[in-house]
C-alpha cells in the first residue's frame, strides 16, 4: 500500500506491506491502550482522542521516526494509519506545533 507523507516542502513516497496491518496488531492494541487513558495533543489534553486524533498522535510519532530515519517505525505508524483510516493516501503533517492541523487525504 503506498502512502506519501508530506512534511514541509519534502516528500516521503512509502510502500506499506499489506501483511504489516496483521503482523503489528497487538502494537496496534498496545498503542490504542496508552491512548484510551488520553493524550496530550500540542497543547490541550484530549481525554478520549478519537480515530482521526489517533491517526494525528500516529502521524507525530511518524514524523519522529521520519527525523530518525527509523524507517522500521515509520512503516509501523503508516500502518496504523492505514488501518484506521484504509483510503488514506497522503498525510501531510503539520511542523506548526499543533498535531491537530495534520491531514489525510485519499488522492
Amino acid at each position: 500500500m503506498k502512502i506519501t507523507i508530506e512534511v514541509d516542502d519534502k516528500r516521503y513516497p512509502l510502500d506499506v506491506p499489506p501483511s504489516l496491518l496483521l503482523e503489528a496488531a497487538d502494537f496496534f492494541d498496545r498503542m490504542d491502550a496508552d491512548m484510551d487513558c488520553g493524550w496530550q495533543m500540542s497543547r490541550w489534553w484530549v481525554p478520549d482522542p478519537d480515530p482521526r486524533q489517533r491517526c494525528q498522535i500516529a502521524a507525530d510519532k511518524l514524523l519522529t521516526a521520519l527525523e530518525n530515519e527509523s524507517r522500521e517505525t515509520a512503516l509501523l505508524m503508516c500502518a496504523y494509519i492505514l488501518r484506521a483510516l484504509p483510503d488514506t493516501r497522503r498525510v501531510r503533517i503539520n511542523t506548526g506545533g499543533e498535531i491537530q492541523g495534520t491531514e489525510f487525504f485519499d488522492d
